[in-house]
């Protein structure tokens, strides 16, 4: 018996070293944690997390950038850092939290909102500078808010020689990349649309409420609208909420959109009150705890792909696909084999296949 045991003790030494200990990663979740979109997010972390044998914690900011801040400091300048800390450029955190990591020892990865051009700029050369800063993953916001508005038009009746469709338009916060981009796609699509009259864009800082509140406002100012596209599905909320209460019925006399993929943004796409719904980057945090696992596995991050990556994550989702992700919503792990992944040992053709559409195989 003492024989078997000690073969196994050394089998098992031999394969993971005899020191060897599960990657630690810490993400600075922007969000609160009663918001849908990034308690999903955590938890498509948190499966990837299991899949992979990562050591993940998760701390919430409740977007107070300055909460964000004072965590990185802690994370980053405390006794017990992590190997790896993931977080977002949501309110332009990153150069303070790039700085803070400065002789740290730990290595930095953006996800979502990654540095925009202005900063790089001020910045100078970052990557030498920051030699820690592995690089980003981020999805094609600015793809995502083009699609929404093209599918809201393709799917309103055509309007006579002349006149005009009415458009309002719900943003998220004037200083988060993600938002500005969803932004220029949708001005993108105007530019192709010239019979869409934007009548106005509001900021409605993610948030239910405060869309409500603008919506209210704004159905009464401008009551031909028929077209409302939405950079979240709880602005998209408030915002059907509002023309409920003024007497309309969304789907019917106005088209909504929204992005994300809650629970409760599919069931109203399946139940047609949501006409165009864009979703999918809720999962980048679990593809990048892949690659942070292949890069702790010696897999060179610029390999593959680059350091700094777009993945076509958002993309319209229709009503089969809604059910279908409702449905998977129970799954564990969300059916997703985030080992079989891995780059590791792979060609250099090789690309991370990344995708809403893994999770529907």
């Amino acid at each position: 018996m003492f024989r078997f045991v000690w073969g196994i003790l050394l089998t098992l030494c031999a394969v993971f070293g005899p020191g060897a200990q599960a990657a630690s990663v810490v993400f600075l979740n922007p969000g609160t944690t009663t918001e849908v979109f990034w308690v999903s997010y955590t938890q498509f972390m948190q499966a990837a997390a299991r899949d992979l044998g990562m050591d993940l914690q998760v701390r919430y900011s409740q977007r107070v950038a300055q909460t964000t801040i004072e965590q990185a400091r802690e994370v980053l300048l405390g006794p017990n850092r992590p190997d790896y800390l993931v977080f977002v450029n949501e309110q332009y955190v990153a150069p303070q939290i790039l700085r803070l990591s400065q002789g740290s020892g730990v290595k930095l990865f953006m996800v979502n909102n990654a540095l925009t051009a202005d900063q790089l700029a001020l910045l100078g050369d970052a990557r030498e500078k920051y030699p820690d800063w592995l690089g980003s993953l981020v999805p094609n916001d600015e793809e995502g808010g083009y699609l929404m508005l093209k599918e809201l038009i393709r799917q309103h009746p055509p309007v006579a020689p002349g006149q005009k469709l009415e458009l309002l338009a719900f943003s998220g916060l004037k200083i988060t990349p993600a938002a500005q981009l969803r932004e220029k796609g949708m001005q993108r699509a105007l530019r192709e649309h010239p019979e869409v009259q934007l009548r106005q864009m509001v900021y409605g800082a993610w948030n239910r409420e405060r869309a409500h509140e603008q919506a209210t406002q704004l159905f009464k100012r401008y009551p031909r609208v028929s077209l409302i596209w939405s950079a979240n599905d709880e602005m998209a909320f408030g915002a059907m909420q509002a023309y409920e209460e003024l007497g309309g019925q969304p789907g019917k006399g106005a088209l909504f959109s929204a992005v994300n993929t809650s629970p409760a943004v599919l069931q109203a796409l399946v139940d047609g009150r949501l006409s165009v719904l864009v979703g999918g980057h809720f999962s980048l945090g679990g593809w990048a705890l892949v690659q942070l696992h292949d890069y702790d596995q010696g897999v060179a991050v610029e390999q593959y792909g680059g350091r700094d990556r777009q993945v076509p994550l958002l993309q319209l989702i229709n009503r089969d696909q809604a059910r279908r992700l409702l449905a998977l919503r129970d799954s564990q792990g969300y059916g997703v084999n985030f080992r079989s992944l891995s780059a590791k040992g792979r060609p250099t053709s090789y690309r991370y296949p990344f995708s809403l559409q893994i999770l529907m195989r």
